[in-house]
């Protein structure tokens, strides 16, 4: 062999252990677990857990567009459908691009500061940064992170659009943009982290399987004091405010009925035995809930009403779901008979008592229904069902209902002042009597 060939043999042979070494270390580098945040785990796959939870996350996005909609939209007037609708797709786009950018790391993550921790997360994934395909939440360490980032951004999406039914008929739309970018992030995060994600209601043992709390006691108290600051409708109380289409309602209603079963089974975070049973208390406390309201109405007004026995179903469903997952189908049935007559006292007599306009009965329903739905699992919380049901009781529900009033009526409140100066909150007199259909969106319902 020549003598070229013996050197390039020779460098050949010093290359080799060095790519070796180099392929490796590159190897090993890649197969190292990433960093982890405070809140986060290494992801081991359950798939039939996240299988389960996708399918969570698409009924749970059913129940906003178009359950919702069509359950705000078919209870307004003629010339007030579409901007009600409008209402619903607007919330959906802010809080999807507002929980991707800051929602998701203030109610998620991880405080580096412990005393900051029990109140509010971290800006740490801002945009989702540091999320990746190798992670996991903490508290469902079986389900890719980017999956559980979506199944709760739809919790975040419906709660806002919930206080929509408050202030129907009067918001201007640039106003109710503004109105959920903060609260979204101002209210509703804190109150989430509070309870789900480490925060100190959680700590304190306030149960709350699927947002008693977090979403209907939250929105149902922002949807009040919208109604108070806002003002009554024009003509509210004196000429006849009905519902343009019972059957648009009945749609939207029973499309919430159904992903209402991803809103509570799916909060069990896995395909498991206590999926089962939340499913089936969410179908049980909705029926129940429907008849007591159906009785009551009877007895008042001689009458059943089609939107009056929805209104029960939806009451049913917005008292199960701090139980869904704690309590047994005898508590869940118990539940729901109650529900029904106190939401329908709330909707109807203390709205009329107190002369406030709770256009769709966002706090009426939701409002009412959460606080008793609340405060009865912590009687009928068993660990027969969930071994966290351990020392649950009234007072630790309470508790958690009294702060998260608290925070979200004020949080509300400094929204609505800041909407005020800004981008102005009521349309014009003029613009209300013509229908917001075309007043605000240019359409009207003959047209499409």
């Amino acid at each position: 062999m020549s003598q070229v060939g013996n050197r390039l043999l020779g460098a050949a042979g010093l290359l080799l252990p060095t790519l070796c070494l180099f392929g490796a270390g590159a190897a090993a580098a890649q197969d190292a677990a990433p960093a982890l945040l405070g809140h986060q785990a290494a992801l081991e796959l359950d798939g039939a857990g996240t299988a389960w939870l996708g399918t969570s996350t698409a009924l749970v996005l059913l129940m906003t567009l178009p359950g919702l909609a069509l359950f705000y939209g078919g209870m307004v007037r003629r010339k007030n459908v579409i901007a009600t609708i409008t209402q619903s797709v607007g919330v959906f786009a802010v809080v999807s691009l507002v929980w991707f950018i800051a929602g998701y790391s203030l109610a998620f993550g991880a405080n580096p500061s412990e005393g900051l921790q029990p109140f509010i997360g971290s800006l740490d994934m801002l945009f989702l940064n540091n999320v990746s395909l190798q992670t996991a939440n903490g508290l469902l360490p079986g389900i890719p992170e980017f999956l559980f980032i979506s199944f709760q951004m739809t919790f975040a999406i419906i709660t806002p659009a919930l206080v929509t039914g408050a202030f129907a008929e009067r918001m201007k739309y640039s106003a109710l943009l503004l109105f959920t970018a903060l609260w979204s992030l101002l209210v509703y995060a804190p109150i989430c982290h509070w309870v789900w994600g480490g925060g100190f209601l959680g700590s304190a043992g306030v149960l709350d399987f699927a947002g008693g709390a977090v979403v209907h006691v939250n929105s149902g108290v922002a949807g009040l004091v919208c109604a108070i600051f806002l003002g009554r409708r024009k003509g509210y109380g004196v000429e006849p405010i009905v519902a343009h289409n019972p059957v648009l309602t009945m749609i939207g209603a029973s499309l919430l009925l159904v992903g209402w079963i991803g809103f509570n089974a799916g909060s069990a975070g896995a395909a498991n035995d206590l999926m089962g049973v939340a499913l089936l208390n969410t179908i049980l406390a909705a029926a129940a809930a429907a008849l007591t309201w159906k009785i009551v109405e009877y007895i008042e007004k001689k009458k059943v009403s089609l939107i009056g026995m929805l209104s029960g179903v939806v009451a049913g469903l917005v008292a199960i779901t701090p139980a869904a997952g704690f309590v047994d189908p005898k508590g869940a049935v118990i539940i729901g008979l109650i529900a029904g007559p106190v939401c329908y006292a709330s909707s109807v007599w203390i709205k009329k008592l107190l002369r406030y306009d709770d256009s769709l009965d966002a706090f009426g329903i939701h409002g009412a229904g959460g606080l008793i739905g609340a405060l009865l699992t912590g009687v009928f919380a068993t660990t027969a069902i969930n071994s966290l049901s351990e020392g649950a009781n009234i007072g630790a529900q309470a508790y958690g209902l009294i702060g998260t009033i608290i925070y979200s009526a004020i949080g509300t409140l400094v929204i609505l002042f800041i909407c005020k100066f800004t981008t102005g909150l009521r349309v014009s007199e003029a613009e209300e009597t013509a229908g917001l259909d075309t007043s605000l969106h240019g359409e009207a319902l003959e047209s499409v």
